[in-house]
Order: structure tokens, then C-alpha cells, then sequence
């Protein structure tokens, strides 16, 4: 019997040693685990806001992309914060990634704490052709 998930993984980055995949797809549907800005050369979370952020969006490019999807395919995507203070550095990263206002996923930001020197974590939808 075929399985009916297909695990997602980013290479280089992982939750520690608890047995979460990044992401998974049924169907034609793709749901992330928590997306943290993990780098994946060092496996550490840096202490930079700016390059956590940018790493999220990189791992949620490659979570929608090793489903076999595009960043067109990402329908919503909540944010985890722990300072609204870092919500400029989501924005210019969002811009990056959906630069038509247009055309772009829904989306929700949360502020709350967050473990392990992460400023912001991720959950994301996508839904493929």
C-alpha cells in the first residue's frame, strides 16, 4: 500500500532530535511543520533577526519546492514572532518573495515567546496544481 504522506525535508535543518518532519504533502496539499531560521551549514539558529528571517523564507521556498510546487502555490503562511519589533524584517522579506500586492498569500502574525534564540517560526499552507 503506497503511503499516503510525502515527508519534506530541508537539508541542514531539523527540530533537534524530536521526529517532526518540515513539511509533508497529501495530495496536492502542503502543510509545514514549524519553519525556524535554522542555518543549515552550522545546524545553529543565528543570533541576527535579519538572517533568521531570511532563512525561514528560504526554507519555506524549499519546503513548497521539494513538494514539487512554486512560492505561487503557498495559499497562507502565520508567523510566530517574539517582538512585533521584527515585523519590518518579515515585510521586506515578503515583498522579496510576493512582490505583486496583488498576489499574495493570506497571511497572520502572532506574538509570543519562542525557545532556543528564535525570533520567529512559521507555519505554512500551499496548495499545488
Amino acid at each position: 500500500m503506497a503511503k499516503r504522506r510525502q515527508v519534506i525535508d530541508v537539508p541542514g535543518v531539523r527540530h533537534g532530535t524530536a521526529p517532526i518532519p518540515m513539511g509533508i504533502r497529501i495530495g496536492n496539499m502542503v502543510y509545514s511543520s514549524g519553519v525556524h531560521g535554522m542555518d543549515p551549514e552550522s545546524g545553529q539558529v543565528p543570533e541576527d533577526p535579519a538572517r533568521q528571517v531570511e532563512l525561514v523564507f528560504q526554507h519555506m521556498r524549499t519546503i513548497v519546492e521539494n513538494a514539487g510546487g512554486t512560492t505561487d502555490d503557498i495559499a497562507m503562511v502565520i508567523f510566530n514572532l517574539t517582538d512585533d519589533a521584527h515585523r519590518p524584517l518579515v515585510h521586506a522579506e515578503w515583498i522579496k518573495m510576493f512582490p505583486h500586492d496583488d498576489d499574495r498569500p493570506a497571511r497572520n502574525t502572532h506574538i509570543m515567546p519562542l525557545g532556543m534564540g528564535m525570533i520567529i517560526h512559521v507555519l505554512m499552507t500551499a496548495v499545488l496544481e
